[in-house]
C-alpha cells in the first residue's frame, strides 16, 4: 500500500485539510489567468496571431515533455509542500514578468517556466493529498480538491474579466501573480507532520537517472496503467476540440450575443464541477470507480452526439452542462485510479506524469485534426468525429478496464 490509514480526526487533520482547500482554491485563481487572457493581452501589444499561436505551442509542448520528469522529481522529492512552494514562487515570477516585458524571449521564457512549475505543482498537489488522507480517504479529498479548483476557477474568470474590462489585460496577469502569495500561506496551514510517508517504492528512493528509467519502464509494463493511459488520452482526443469548435460557431451565428454566451459555456461547467465534485468523490468509495468513470465517459460521448446534431446557439450552451459531468467525474476519478493501479508497484507521481502525457497527446491531435477538417470539411463533420471518437473511447473503458477499488474500505471521515 502507498500509504497508512489516516489518523483519526483532530484539530491538526481539519487544519491541514483546510490548508489544502484553499491552496486549492488560489492555485486554480493562479492558473486561470494564463488562459484566454494571454490571447487577449498580447493582441493588445501588437502581436501578431502567427507569434500569439508559437508561443503557445512552444509552452503545450514544454508542458507535454515535462510531464513525466515532473512526476518523477515529485516522486524524489523529500517535502512535496516545499516542492508546491517553490513552483507557485515560479509561477508568480512568470506572470509579472510576461506582464512587464511582454517581448517574444521574455514571453517564451516565462511561458516555459509555467508550463514546468504547473505541472510540479499539480502533481505536488495530489501527492499532499495523498498523504493527508491516505489510500482509503483519497476519494473525498480528490472530491474537495476539484470542488475547490472549480470553484477558484469559475470566481477567478468572473473577477479577471471585471479587472480586464476595467482595468487592462496586463492588470490580469499582475493578479494572478499576487494570488500566490495566499496559496503559499495556505500551504503553510498544512501539517508536514500530518503528511504520511511514502513507502520507499512509491517515493522513489532511488533517484539516479537509470533507477528513473526503470521505473518508467517498469510502469509502462503492467496492462492496467497502458489501457488507462489509452482510456484517458481517448477521452482528451474527443474533448478538447469541443468547446472550441462550439464557441466559432456560436460566434458565427450569434453575432454581439456571442462572448456572453461563449462565457456562459465556460462558467456553467465549473459550477456544475463544484456542485458534482464532493458527490463523486463519496460515491468512489461505494460504488467503485469503474461506474463513474462510465458516466464521465458517456457524459463526453452523449455531448459529442448532442453538438454533432443541433446548430442552435442556446442549445450548445446548455450542452456545455455535460461537459461539467465529465469534468467532474475525471478530474476525482483519473488521480484516484492511478493510486489503486500503483498501489503494489509504487512510483505514483510518476504514473501521473506518464497519464499526463497520454492527455496533452489526446488533446493535442484534438484540436490539430478538428481544426483540418474544419477547414477542409465544415464543422458539422468534425463534430461527427469527436461524437465517434468518444464513444470508442467509452467502449474502450467498457471492454478493457477493470474496477480498481480496494475491497475493504474502512469508514474514515476528517471533521468538515
Amino acid at each position: 500500500m502507498l500509504h497508512s490509514p489516516p489518523p483519526a480526526p483532530t484539530q491538526a487533520v481539519t487544519r491541514s485539510w483546510r490548508g489544502l482547500d484553499w491552496c486549492v482554491f488560489f492555485v486554480a485563481d493562479v492558473q486561470t489567468g494564463f488562459g484566454a487572457f494571454v490571447a487577449v493581452f498580447l493582441t493588445e501589444q501588437k502581436w501578431t496571431q502567427t507569434d500569439i499561436g508559437l508561443l503557445l505551442t512552444i509552452s503545450g509542448l514544454v508542458g507535454l515533455i515535462v510531464q513525466a520528469p515532473s512526476g518523477a522529481l515529485v516522486d524524489a522529492a523529500r517535502s512535496e509542500r516545499a516542492l508546491a512552494a517553490v513552483a507557485l514562487v515560479a509561477i508568480a515570477a512568470s506572470a509579472f514578468a510576461f506582464a512587464a516585458w511582454p517581448v517574444f524571449l521574455v514571453a517564451v521564457a516565462s511561458r516555459v517556466v509555467l508550463a514546468i512549475a504547473s505541472s510540479v505543482l499539480g502533481l505536488a498537489i495530489v501527492a499532499i493529498s495523498l498523504g493527508l488522507a491516505g489510500e482509503h480517504g483519497l476519494a473525498r479529498r480528490l472530491g474537495r480538491n476539484a470542488a475547490f479548483a472549480s470553484a477558484g476557477t469559475g470566481i477567478a474568470a468572473l473577477l479577471m474579466g471585471a479587472c480586464g474590462y476595467y482595468l487592462s489585460a496586463r492588470a490580469v496577469f499582475y493578479i494572478s501573480g499576487a494570488l500566490a502569495l495566499p496559496a503559499i500561506a495556505a500551504l503553510f496551514y498544512i501539517s508536514p507532520a500530518e503528511i504520511a510517508p511514502a513507502s520507499d517504492a512509491a517515493r522513489g528512493a532511488k533517484t539516479n537517472p537509470r533507477a528513473q528509467l526503470a521505473n518508467f519502464f517498469s510502469l509502462i509494463r503492467q496492462p492496467g496503467v497502458v489501457i488507462f493511459a489509452l482510456c484517458v488520452m481517448m477521452f482528451h482526443f474527443a474533448n478538447a476540440a469541443m468547446l472550441p469548435l462550439a464557441a466559432s460557431l456560436v460566434t458565427q451565428r450569434s453575432g454581439k450575443t456571442a462572448s456572453v454566451l461563449v462565457a456562459a459555456a465556460i462558467v456553467i461547467p465549473q459550477f456544475t464541477v463544484t456542485g458534482l465534485s464532493l458527490v463523486v468523490g463519496r460515491l468512489a468509495d461505494s460504488w467503485g470507480r469503474r461506474p463513474l468513470l462510465l458516466c464521465g465517459f458517456g457524459a463526453l460521448a452523449l455531448r459529442g452526439a448532442l453538438f454533432a446534431a443541433t446548430r442552435e446557439p442556446t442549445a450548445l450552451v446548455a450542452i456545455q452542462i455535460l461537459d461539467g459531468v465529465s469534468a467532474a467525474a475525471l478530474g476525482v476519478l483519473v488521480p484516484l485510479t492511478i493510486a489503486d493501479l500503483t498501489r503494489d508497484c509504487g512510483h505514483f507521481n510518476l504514473a501521473q506524469g506518464c497519464v499526463g502525457v497520454a492527455m496533452g497527446v489526446g488533446a493535442s491531435l484534438s484540436t490539430t485534426l478538428s481544426g483540418y477538417i474544419t477547414d477542409r470539411y465544415g464543422g458539422a463533420l468534425a463534430f461527427d468525429m469527436l461524437a465517434v471518437l468518444a464513444f470508442l473511447g467509452l467502449a474502450l473503458l467498457a471492454l478493457g478496464m477493470p474496477e480498481t477499488r480496494p475491497h475493504r474500505l474502512p469508514p474514515t471521515k476528517p471533521s468538515d
